[in-house]
């Protein structure tokens, strides 16, 4: 049972490691709308994006638990002839941290869903001196739904082109990478558990 455990956490920790180098790729190409590296150059990124939760939350923090996970379930790995008891503590520490940065990525990322893009949008109806401004268009958007009405996706947002379509699908990536990382840490918890109460067994 004791091998099983082991073998499970390495298994998580690549697993988790994985997921951490996605979910920091994610973030990363939402710094670069259309590839066009002088939208960050010019400020002109969401907040949203600029938060980099999927860099430092679901990517760092999730990869270095990953790392911990990995070597608790290594035959001759740092941890092993460390106790049981210390091997939770770490187990425990590392779901702690896992969970973390991936609840604040997924936070972040539905947050992004829900008010959409940063773009710039026409707001000559409103303002007349001022024909277009860069904004969320779709935050203050309360009679439609533009994840669900694509009509909007083309004929809103103006500049970068298919800014919609790049914002959905890249923090669409990054919420099911969260909770992904999210299944996964509560995986590794169940079987530190089961290892630690294996091990007490033993004993």
């Amino acid at each position: 049972m004791m091998a099983c455990s082991q073998t499970c956490s390495c298994i998580l920790g690549l697993s988790l490691g994985t997921t951490a180098l996605f979910a920091a790729g994610a973030n990363v190409v939402l710094l670069f709308p259309n590839w066009d590296v002088t939208y960050l150059l010019r400020g002109l990124i969401g907040k949203h994006a600029k938060l980099g939760t999927g860099l430092w939350g679901a990517g760092l923090m999730v990869l270095t638990a990953a790392t911990l996970i990995s070597l608790t379930g290594w035959r001759y790995g740092c941890f092993r002839k460390s106790g049981p008891c210390r091997r939770m503590l770490t187990a425990l520490l590392s779901s702690g941290l896992a969970l973390l940065g991936a609840l604040i990525c997924f936070i972040t990322s539905g947050a992004a869903l829900k008010d959409g893009p940063f773009c710039v949008f026409d707001v000559s109806s409103f303002n007349q001196t001022q024909p277009w401004k860069y904004g969320y268009p779709f935050k203050d958007l309360h009679t439609r739904n533009y994840l669900y009405d694509h009509s909007l996706w083309n004929s809103v947002c103006l500049e970068p082109s298919k800014a919609v379509v790049w914002h959905v699908s890249f923090f669409s990536t990054l919420l099911c990478i969260s909770v992904l990382q999210i299944l996964l840490v509560v995986i590794h918890f169940v079987n530190s558990f089961l290892g630690l109460f294996c091990s007490l067994c033993e004993e």
